[in-house]
């Protein structure tokens, strides 16, 4: 059974969605713990599964990477075998991202590489596209830019804005994540595989 810890920021739409999938028996993986940066209205959903929290208030620290140092060991006590960044608004340092690698994803709204960053959803329709997606990743130590597991198509629509596009992608992005943790879990999917083939091609690359 593969182990999972969540890092959230805010609502925690995503882990609403793993809890709800961890929850039939024959799901492959179970959330252990579910951390964010804040107090965060996420934490209602691991509350009512019974799932313990914790909080590592990026406030409290003077670097990200004290921060992240006190996040790495909270993440120690747990132990899992996976995590998943679930809206967590924050860069990980590169202590904490080697530390766990490639055992790292992360989601995001848009077809990768196209869009990276904070605001994905509102790049894509500033370029004018007529397509942009959902996306789910291994975290490195870009700008999502890790390797990708999965990925899917979104049409921009006329009259889109930002909220209606972005309310299009994350139940994408949702299934996506569902799809990709269980892939993990049942062993379909090999994360240091899928990250050492891309470190190979990155260098090969002229």
């Amino acid at each position: 059974m593969l182990t999972v810890a969540v890092l959230i920021s805010g609502t925690g739409s995503n882990l609403r969605a793993l809890l709800d999938a961890a929850a039939d028996p024959e799901f492959p993986a179970r959330i252990v713990v579910v951390g964010a940066d804040r107090e965060a209205e996420g934490f209602a959903h691991a509350e009512e599964y019974g799932i313990p929290t914790f909080m590592v208030p990026w406030a409290m620290f003077a670097s990200r990477e004290e921060w992240g140092a006190e996040l790495a060991a909270q993440l120690r006590v747990w132990r899992p075998d996976l995590v998943v960044l679930s809206g967590l608004m924050r860069l990980l340092p590169a202590t904490l991202v080697d530390e766990r690698s490639p055992r790292i994803i992360n989601t995001h709204p848009a077809y990768l590489p196209e869009f990276p960053g904070a605001h994905g959803v509102r790049d894509a329709l500033a370029a004018g596209v007529e397509q942009t997606g959902a996306s789910v990743i291994i975290v490195d130590n870009g700008v999502d830019s890790g390797p990708i597991l999965a990925q899917e198509r979104v049409p921009v629509l006329a009259g889109d804005d930002e909220h209606a596009l972005h309310e299009r992608i994350k139940p994408v992005e949702r299934r996506l994540l569902i799809d990709v943790v269980r892939r993990v879990a049942s062993g379909e999917l090999d994360l240091a595989q899928i990250a050492s083939r891309a470190a190979g091609a990155e260098a090969s690359a002229p």
